[in-house]
């Protein structure tokens, strides 16, 4: 069978309305051309359009089928095709991926940062990237880390990979449009992207300057948390996640760049050509997003201020029931309604570490300091809770 030419599309525009596919944990598939993926086997000997069938795996093979992940890409050259990977230069050098005590420090002290400074110079996604926090180890394959990231410029005949694990993207200012292998994603302030293990994706700014935050989790992926008495409904649809149709750029691009994070490190390897180049694909290892706003929170109607877990988007689980790598829990605008209780949330100890970012508004339990872009930590037992001006706004002033 004589193979056909791949038919050239437009270059990168970025139209005002994608069109996605909606659902998570779904099996998922798109085509840019009609009839380029191959039907009922994954590498047929020659594949439609001349294409190249290559996967991608975000689990082991033998893997229990419900928590397999993986995607068949047919794309118009294979990703095999570069140059050796070499150490970048310069050197990044303010991404950890290998928490220790030779490269980090511990501290149970309360630690609280203003919002980051947007570069004077010329920065993109991957040089505007830096770790603030994390434990554990990519190489061991259990931990996370979490960086924050302030840009003024879109990524350019470059793209970046994560070796080590999932990215959860949540920019505070900015909108990103982020190129993926699978397709396309405009990322607004209020939405968040997950961009798993090993894909590769490049981040425009559409709007100027740009800066969030980023929650990287190995050797596991995210997942919708279990309802529980909730019931069958409530806290983040599958439904309302979504995922990029298919799309792909011909067009030779000599001097690409491909920019792969690998034990924290950064690497570069060059070749001719886009890695976005996959005119259709099918699986469940996908990048996708989702909207905040989409979020049905739960809370007490009576007595009491709830624990936070009842706010939980997605989890990274171990194998330890009930016990999270990295869960990701926004407060989102809700009635605090309870009686005879202060409502804020209550002064803590807690065996989880606690990372917290502002998109936008204010948090309840800070009155003061605590500003859109900026962030907090509070480490394993270190107490935090309501500031004074907070509680005696609730309790004094009542």
């Amino acid at each position: 069978m004589e193979s056909q030419p791949v038919i050239k599309t437009n270059g990168q525009d970025q139209p005002d309305d994608l069109a996605y596919q909606s659902g998570f944990g779904n099996s998922f598939s798109s085509e840019a051309i009609a009839g380029a993926l191959p039907h009922g086997q994954n590498s047929p000997l020659l594949c439609p359009y001349g294409l190249y069938a290559e996967q991608i795996s975000g689990s082991s093979f033998t893997s229990p089928r419900k928590l397999n992940l993986r995607s068949w890409f047919y794309r118009i050259k294979p990703s095999v095709t570069h140059q050796p990977f070499k150490p970048r230069v310069p050197k990044h050098g303010r991404i950890l991926s290998e928490f220790n005590q030779s490269n980090s420090s511990a501290t149970p002290t309360q630690l609280r940062w203003k919002p980051v400074d947007i570069p004077d110079s010329p920065t993109d996604f991957i040089d505007g990237l830096f770790t603030v926090c994390g434990a554990g180890s990519s190489f061991l394959r259990h931990g996370y880390a979490i960086h924050m990231y302030a840009a003024n410029k879109s990524m350019d005949n470059c793209a970046f990979c994560s070796a080590d694990g999932d990215f959860l993207i949540v920019p505070q200012k900015g909108r990103l449009w982020i190129t993926t292998e699978c397709g396309r994603l405009q990322v607004s302030p209020g939405e968040v992207a997950i961009l798993p293990q090993g894909f590769r994706f490049s981040v425009d700014l559409l709007d100027g300057p740009s800066r969030g935050y980023v929650a990287e989790i190995f050797g596991t992926h995210f997942q919708l948390p279990d309802l529980g008495p909730i019931g069958a409904n409530g806290l983040a649809a599958p439904r309302d996640f979504l995922v990029p149709t298919a799309w792909f750029e011909e067009s030779p691009r000599p001097g690409y760049i491909i920019v792969q994070k690998y034990g924290g490190e950064l690497f570069t390897a060059e070749q001719d050509f886009s890695p976005f180049n996959v005119v259709a694909w099918h699986g469940n290892y996908v990048p996708y997003k989702y909207d905040l706003s989409k979020f049905c929170p739960y809370n007490t109607v009576l007595i009491d201020h709830g624990d936070p877990s009842i706010n939980t988007v997605l989890t990274a689980p171990t194998e330890k029931p009930g016990v999270a790598l990295l869960d990701f829990v926004i407060f989102p605008p809700r009635w605090l309604v309870a009686e005879h209780t202060f409502r804020p949330p209550y002064y803590h100890r807690n065996c989880m570490s606690e990372f917290m970012g502002l998109i936008y508004g204010g948090y309840e339990a800070k009155a003061d300091g605590f500003l859109p872009g900026g962030s907090s930590l509070h480490s394993c037992m270190t107490p935090h809770g309501p500031d004074t001006k907070t509680f005696e706004v609730y309790v004094i002033c009542l």
